[in-house]
């Protein structure tokens, strides 16, 4: 652990919030990254021990607290050590129901009683 701050970008790829330090910048320049409350735009923006942070992956939100700062990428038992979460145990994993609800029912591929309605329709059997 070093320095009193670290850019945003090091900070969530030393913490493996994301798998590449490209794709910790492009979470950040996507606005899916805010430290306490301000939506981070810039991969520049440094972090301090302390400092809040709500992080958007895929469509599960983490808000953690920076505990510890480092100067490399640390292992995954280490890398937990580097911030405290605040975020409820149950929003961690979204119910699959969710992802079914959301597709309008008609959309995607035909039913097979869909398919054999259009063949009726074109004259096959």
């Amino acid at each position: 652990m070093s320095a009193e701050s670290l850019r945003i970008d090091k900070w969530l790829w030393f913490s493996r919030f994301s798998k590449t330090r490209t794709a910790a910048q492009e979470l950040c320049e996507a606005g899916h990254v805010s430290v306490n409350g301000e939506k981070v735009l810039k991969v520049s923006r440094e972090i301090r021990i302390g400092d809040e942070l709500d992080i958007l992956r895929g469509s599960v939100r983490f808000h953690v607290r920076v505990t510890g700062l480092s100067d490399k990428r640390l292992g995954a038992p280490a890398a937990r050590e580097l911030y405290e979460h605040l975020t409820a145990p149950e929003n961690l994993k979204p119910p699959r129901e969710r992802a079914f609800e959301l597709r309008p029912s008609g959309s995607g591929r035909p039913t097979k009683k869909d398919r054999r309605a259009l063949n009726r329709l074109k004259g096959k059997f």
